[in-house]
């Protein structure tokens, strides 16, 4: 809320406090809004239902059972036949004796948004003053005079009062409608607890940031509204709320795996606001992005080692290669032999080293993981023994995702291999796939071998540890998890009960719709946008053309039909292709961004972490690739 807005909110408040009358405001949903201290005094009502959220059945049923309409039979149907009245709410004007014997006047109006505003007048004195008029008219002529007059003022005073009353209902319904739209319109979820837990507020948006939730949540307590769960992993941090602290945390919430950050910030009333968010997204980009500078330290510091190791396995190859010449011993030349296989030895290992270390990027393509699971078994078959079968169970939806179906094959193939060694002759490797919602998409390898030590447990995934002596160079599941982590996944190993597991997880993205369409081509030079044109045009798609994001933004507004953005990093003015992806963030449209920048230029970084980006130049089944399903082999 701007200062100015505070500042209206504070002098609104102090006014109505200053009016005679008692005042109440009830929103649609029969929460109280606000009322002045009039209302409270007149009617003796305890803090809890002078509190923004009370609800109006408690108000109507503490007053009734406190004597407020007389002798009532049945408190409840009382209470509601009110209820009632105030759901089917008309304006109107009663008066009425209370039981104290005082009058009252009821005065109520509805507000635009729902709900009502309602002015309770004290008028005993009118009262009295309109009896003395009707039994003493001739006998005090002068008294009825001044009182007339005095009756007068009055009523003068209260048609003053009355307009500032209504001054102040537009002013708070502008207020609270500006203030309803903003909090409406945020891509997060904002509320208010009371200090039992009871949501007073909410701007509707919770079910955006927990799938499957309620949104309607006034009056719900927020246990369950999330769900027992979710609140399990909150509460901690609520209750530390309610003692004044302001944590922030994030969460991973069981119904899709996403990834949810959480502020709580106390009250002076003792409740606790609220604000959630789906960060799932910036969490993937941002592992992405961390998996990429370690990488390049990895270059950085293996680069200078592996250049001198190299010169000293060329020193020594040309040293043996000589020896192995010269009429040797026998039991000499089986030493030189021994030392030429152990430095060619060292030259795969420095080649695998450069390849773990070096420029590698991913290369999505639409793919849909079914066809991708069939072709790995017939590629891993081969290499197993006879005694060892292996089990493919694919449980994913029949759509195309955004993989690299090489790099993602090659890691589930080093997988079974790993897992045919643990094996050894006879044994189950089992591979499975499923969706985590619309959040991930899973892939398991379990084996029925030993598992994996304490040891392997916590070091598996370091590059060069490895359980094979020297059979093996440490790097196959460094280098699975390095393909995971570029991805913006995760990977966990452990142990089953019957042998070892390797899992993966991959951002569920799904391609583009290959079925054609319109498609938006944002590119700011005219020789390449006519190549592009081509490009989209032989894939099936008729093409609208954009130079800026500005302007592809108000294609996008004004053109519900899109199917596809294809987009350049660089564009005409500030912006970039990398905003407008942001922009579109949450539309559902797809979007792929194209560039001639290098891969450590920071754009083509961040582009990266997107989603699908093509390197110029490309072709016509590079782009295809990423929008049509294709075979992986």
């Amino acid at each position: 809320m701007k200062n100015a807005d505070k500042q209206i909110a504070a002098m609104t408040g102090a006014g109505l406090n200053l009016i005679a009358q008692a005042l109440s405001i009830y929103d649609r949903d029969l929460r109280l809004a606000v009322c002045n201290h009039r209302f409270q005094e007149m009617f003796g009502l305890p803090r809890a239902l002078v509190t923004p959220g009370a609800r109006f059945d408690d108000t109507i049923r503490y007053i009734t059972e406190m004597g407020e309409y007389g002798e009532v039979g049945d408190v409840e149907t009382f209470v509601q036949s009110k209820v009632a009245q105030a759901l089917a709410f008309e304006p109107h004007y009663v008066e009425r004796t209370r039981s104290n014997g005082r009058m009252i006047s009821i005065e109520g109006a509805p507000l635009p948004e729902g709900g009502w505003v309602t002015v309770y007048t004290d008028i005993t004195r009118t009262k009295r003053v309109e009896q003395l008029l009707r039994a003493r008219s001739e006998e005090l002529s002068e008294q009825v005079i001044a009182h007339t007059e005095e009756l007068s003022a009055t009523n003068r005073e209260l048609a003053a009062t009355i307009t500032r009353l209504e001054e102040t209902q537009r002013q708070l319904t502008g207020i609270e409608a500006r203030t309803r739209l903003t909090t409406e319109m945020m891509p997060a979820h904002i509320a208010h607890v009371d200090e039992d837990g009871y949501y007073t507020y909410t701007n509707r948006r919770l079910s955006s940031v927990f799938p499957g939730r309620p949104s309607e949540l006034l009056g719900v307590h927020i246990s369950n509204a999330l769900g027992v769960s979710a609140f399990g992993k909150i509460e901690p941090h609520l209750l530390k709320a309610y003692k004044g602290d302001s944590p922030v945390f994030e969460f991973t919430e069981d119904h899709d795996s996403r990834r949810i950050r959480v502020a709580f910030t106390p009250d002076e009333q003792g409740g606790v606001y609220i604000l959630s968010m789906d960060v799932t997204e910036e969490t993937q980009a941002r592992v992405a992005l961390q998996q990429a500078r370690r990488r390049e330290l990895a270059a950085q510091m293996t680069s200078g080692l592996a250049h001198d190791f190299s010169n000293l396995l060329t020193i020594i190859l040309g040293m043996q290669g000589k020896l192995d010449k010269m009429d040797l011993p026998d039991d000499a030349g089986e030493l030189v032999q021994g030392t030429l296989s152990a430095a060619k030895r060292g030259g795969r290992l420095l080649d695998r080293i450069a390849h773990m270390t070096g420029s590698r990027t991913l290369r999505p393509q639409a793919v849909k993981p079914g066809t991708l699971l069939n072709e790995l078994k017939i590629l891993a078959s081969p290499a197993l023994p006879r005694g060892l079968g292996l089990s493919v169970l694919d449980h994913t939806p029949d759509q195309a995702l955004l993989l690299d179906p090489g790099q993602l094959q090659d890691a589930l193939l080093n997988l079974i291999l790993n897992a045919r060694d643990a094996c050894g002759a006879s044994g189950q490797i089992t591979v499975s796939a499923h969706a985590v919602g619309t959040t991930w998409l899973e892939l398991s390898v379990t084996d029925t071998g030993p598992g994996f030590s304490p040891e392997a447990l916590k070091k598996a995934m370091n590059p060069f540890f490895t359980t094979k002596g020297s059979e093996g160079s440490g790097l196959g599941l460094s280098m699975v998890y390095d393909m995971v982590k570029l991805a913006g996944g995760s990977m966990r190993i452990a142990n089953t009960v019957s042998g070892g597991a390797v899992t993966l997880r991959l951002p569920y993205r799904p391609a583009p719709d290959a079925r054609g369409g319109m498609a938006l081509l944002v590119e700011d030079s005219e020789e390449l946008r006519a190549t592009f044109r081509e490009m989209l045009m032989d894939l099936g798609y008729t093409v609208i053309e954009a130079v800026s994001v500005d302007e592809a933004c108000a294609l996008t507004a004004d053109l519900p039909g899109l199917a596809l953005v294809l987009s350049d990093i660089r564009l005409e003015g500030e912006a970039t292709g990398v905003d407008l992806t942001d922009r579109l963030d949450g539309s559902g449209l797809p979007c792929i961004l194209m560039t001639s920048l290098p891969p450590s230029d920071p754009l083509h970084k961040a582009a990266l972490t997107r989603g699908p980006l093509l390197q110029k130049p490309f072709t016509t089944h590079q782009l295809s690739a990423l929008i049509k399903p294709e075979a992986t082999a």
